[in-house]
């Protein structure tokens, strides 16, 4: 179990639960149209109680199975941002992709650095992995200037990387290597 971390006096980085799927409904809807542009298209029900529940649901049985860590910014009873380390790869890969939002109500904050360096801290030390890797859409500098300040590196551009925003868009891979040891040490 990964214990809950503050990230400032006022917000936390938790693992998420169930119970969350209102207040991360909440959120969605209140960033719907500033998230619309970085994220996959998306159905009327994503933004509901029900389908967090369903996507909440899906996240946590691959967090009991070791796939993935959903974690979520919470301040107080309201989710201000979430980040998640997914297809953790153990043995002599040793690695997880990164992926992150912060509310449109919450940007400028410093928030979404704050929590990439606490789950890059939490990735080396409790999960045992070796790098972490993360891509952002290439006109997306406020997320390549969060992935930068916290000791990525750009690594290349994947031409027609990801389906974003109801078409194929081009990305800027990152990567960070959290440590040199031995494999599960």
């Amino acid at each position: 179990m990964i214990d809950p971390r503050p990230l400032t006096p006022e917000v936390e980085l938790r693992i998420a639960t169930l119970d969350d799927a209102p207040a991360l409904a909440d959120a969605q809807t209140r960033s719907r149209e500033h998230l619309r542009r970085w994220e996959p298209a998306r159905t009327e029900e994503w933004f509901t109680a029900a389908g967090q529940t369903e996507r909440m649901n899906y996240q946590l049985e691959r967090y009991k199975n070791g796939q993935v860590v959903p974690w979520v910014l919470a301040s107080g009873d309201r989710i201000v941002g979430a980040i998640t380390l997914s297809d953790l790869v153990p043995g002599p890969f040793r690695s997880a992709s990164l992926g992150y939002c912060v509310s449109v109500d919450s940007i400028g904050r410093g928030l979404a650095t704050r929590a990439v360096e606490a789950v890059a801290e939490i990735a080396d030390t409790e999960l045992k992995l070796h790098r972490i890797e993360a891509s952002t859409l290439t006109g997306n500098v406020a997320s390549q200037r969060v992935l930068e300040r916290t000791g990525f590196q750009q690594i290349g551009m994947a031409p027609t990387y990801l389906h974003i925003d109801g078409h194929w868009q081009d990305c800027n891979l990152y990567q960070r290597i959290l440590n040199n040891r031995d494999p599960g040490t």
